[in-house]
Order: C-alpha cells, then sequence, then structure tokens
C-alpha cells in the first residue's frame, strides 16, 4: 500500500469560511437520568483550493460548533482546483462511505450530496459530478471526500514526480 503524500497548509495564512455540515445530540444515561451533550462536524476553507474538518463535542451547540472549526482549522489540506473543477475522476473510501468525483464542463455546477456539497463547496470546487455510494454516514463521507481530493494531482506535479517536462506528460 502506498503513503498518501498530503499536502498540509497553515490556517493562519488564509481566511476561512466555515459549514456545519452535522449537529447530534448525543444521551449518556446515567444514574441521575440522561445527560445531553452535542456532537458538531464542520468543514472549513477558503473556496480557492484549501479545505479541513472537524469534529467538536460539548455540553451546548455553539461551543461545540466553535471547537470543531479549531479542530478543522488545525487538519487543512491542498486541493488542485483547475478552472474550477477537479483535474481527474477520483475514487475515496473511509470506512464505509465511498465517493466518486469527476470533472465537469462549466455551468455543470456541484452536483453532490449534503456532506460532500460542503466539503467540494468550501474547496472551491464550482463544477463537478459527485456520487456517494455505501455508508451515508456524514463522518464517513466527508472523511471520505476530504480523502480524494487530496489524492487528486495536477499535470505540473505529475511531471514534477516523473522527473519529465510538462509537454511530456500529455503526449506520452
Amino acid at each position: 500500500m502506498s503513503t498518501i503524500n498530503i499536502k498540509r497548509v497553515k490556517s493562519s495564512e488564509i481566511e476561512l469560511k466555515d459549514r456545519l455540515v452535522s449537529i447530534q445530540r448525543v444521551a449518556k444515561v446515567t444514574k441521575g437520568g440522561r445527560t445531553f451533550s452535542f456532537s458538531a462536524i464542520v468543514v472549513v476553507g477558503d473556496e480557492n483550493g484549501v479545505v479541513g474538518f472537524g469534529l467538536g463535542k460539548a455540553k451546548e451547540v455553539t461551543e461545540a460548533i466553535a471547537k470543531g472549526i479549531d479542530d478543522a482549522k488545525k487538519n487543512l489540506v491542498k486541493v488542485p482546483v483547475i478552472n474550477g473543477t477537479v483535474p481527474h475522476e477520483q475514487i475515496g473510501k473511509y470506512s464505509g462511505g465511498f465517493v466518486f468525483i469527476k470533472p465537469a464542463a462549466p455551468g455543470t455546477g456541484v452536483i453532490a450530496g449534503g456532506a460532500m456539497r460542503a466539503v467540494l463547496e468550501s474547496a472551491g470546487v464550482h463544477n463537478v459530478l459527485a456520487k456517494s455510494k455505501g455508508s451515508s454516514n456524514p463522518h464517513n463521507v466527508v472523511k471520505a471526500t476530504v480523502l480524494a481530493l487530496s489524492q487528486l494531482r495536477d499535470a505540473y506535479t505529475v511531471a514534477q514526480h516523473r522527473g519529465v517536462d510538462l509537454k511530456k506528460v500529455f503526449n506520452g
């Protein structure tokens, strides 16, 4: 199994917008009854090729969201976005969640379901065809989408990795 080279980015350098993907009320049964807390999945991105996700847990909703945003800012990845779409098809898998991402022509829009849509829009992808298969659990779908986006490579990166000229990548 090959290792994945994820390009990390510092959050202090860019302005990030956050999107709440999912919020769950969790109950813990104690001797005195049920104690409720909240968990929130948040996606942050600069809508220009940088995206990250985070999980926050707390007794209050706003506190959980704030913790999720802080966690997401610590887990940012760089995504190659070319002309508002992804450079090539990519499959991502995390646990039971499978995602398929495919480039689309200008004007198509983001054709993707809930959790995937938040990640793709935060990354700055404007035209893409995407399908989520398997688990619809937002945790797994978000993680699979970020993994698929982090595995994308543009032509310049491929040429650099192979040690050849950029024109040779296209001409074979």
